[in-house]
């Protein structure tokens, strides 16, 4: 069943009643504050930047890496091995999210997602400690590359990822991976199964095993913030 939501509250119905495709309900905004209570409970906004109204999904399997399960291929080793592009955390979050609405001209698709309201509200997310994004530069210091993401309860909620060079999109998804490792972050939720993120680690867990993992207590204080 789809649901309708209202702007005037802060609400989302129970994530279990949604449609076998994830799609929960239409509606609401995208405030900050709604957007964190919707990752709270495992929901995010997808849907074309023509729509008159956001659409929220919840799917009932997760698609997510486990930091410690990421695989690197041999010929991702190879090129890290080589030291060709560099990769960080945090330090061009509004170059990253604009990168992956305008690479390779996705913005002019059919469908696209990625636009202007969408931007100003991971932004201010991010303002606000709540979204994190990881570079990849070459050996001239230009962005090739990046990912970004909102961050609840040490665990990584992945949105979108780019890349203007090969494997860019690769080498910033591993390296966020071992960056949370070393934080002991939980997971990284990919939303959506590819047949990329699947060769990377990627597996299906139930939504209950999700939300477990999510509501788990935390340890200690860092975040993906952290260096």
């Amino acid at each position: 069943m789809v649901f309708s939501i209202p702007k005037e509250e802060l609400i989302f119905p129970d994530p279990h009643l949604g449609e076998p495709d994830g799609l929960l309900c239409i509606g609401g905004d995208l405030s900050p504050e709604r957007l964190l209570l919707a990752y709270h409970h495992g929901i995010f906004p997808w849907f074309s930047f023509t729509s008159r109204e956001p659409h929220w999904y919840c799917p009932m399997q997760r698609f997510v890496i486990f930091p410690a399960e990421i695989h690197v291929s041999h010929s991702m080793r190879s090129l890290i091995g080589k030291q060709l592009y560099r990769v960080s955390v945090n330090e061009d979050f509004d170059g990253v999210i604009h990168g992956c609405s305008l690479a390779q001209d996705r913005i002019n698709e059919d469908g696209a997602w990625l636009g202007d309201d969408i931007i100003e509200a991971y932004t201010e997310l991010h303002r606000r400690g709540y979204a994190a994004s990881v570079e990849v530069w070459d050996s001239e210091q230009r962005l090739v590359g990046g990912l970004y993401g909102v961050t609840v309860n040490r665990c990584f909620m992945g949105e979108s990822m780019f890349s203007l060079v090969p494997n860019a999109s690769k080498l910033a998804l591993i390296g966020l991976a071992y960056h949370l490792q070393d934080l002991c972050w939980k997971m990284i939720d990919c939303q959506l199964e590819t047949p990329h993120l699947r060769s990377m680690g990627a597996r299906f867990i139930p939504y209950d095993h999700y939300m477990a993992l999510l509501n788990a207590p935390k340890v200690g204080q860092q975040t993906a913030n952290s260096e």
